[in-house]
């Protein structure tokens, strides 16, 4: 059994700032889960190019508006609280926040936890250099 506050990886290596958003990286690879949880803030006023070539991810909303825009059929999907949406065809995407949106991500397989996106909006398919303490 395993319990993770948010409190405790605010301000450490597990909290990933990229500028557009914020990422609280709670459960990761080295969790031996299957999948990685992350707790994530997308800016007021961003818009952010995402295609995860490498990884599958659910997102659910739990505050905030915003919407997704499909790059293969140009299809925009509005987010509020109490949505969630699947990429589960590696979709490229443009994320954009109208309000803050607090966003629960889970991601298959798990991120190791400093992984930013490329130029490309890309994770790495696995980054196991980072070492951290348990």
């Amino acid at each position: 059994m395993k319990v993770v506050k948010l409190e405790d990886i605010i301000g450490t290596e597990q909290e990933v700032d990229n500028g557009n958003w914020v990422s609280r990286r709670l459960v990761l690879k080295k969790d031996n889960m299957g999948y990685s949880v992350h707790d994530t803030i997308i800016r007021a006023g961003t818009e952010t190019h995402i295609h995860y070539k490498n990884h599958l991810e659910t997102v659910y909303c739990i505050e905030g508006k915003g919407e997704v825009e499909t790059l293969a059929d140009n299809k925009i999907w509005p987010i509020e609280a109490g949505s969630v949406y699947v990429l589960d065809k590696h979709d490229e995407h443009l994320l954009r926040a109208e309000q803050d949106m607090r966003m629960v991500c889970v991601f298959n397989p798990p991120i190791s936890g400093r992984e930013v996106h490329d130029e490309n909006g890309v994770y790495p398919a696995d980054i196991d250099t980072v070492d951290y303490a348990d």
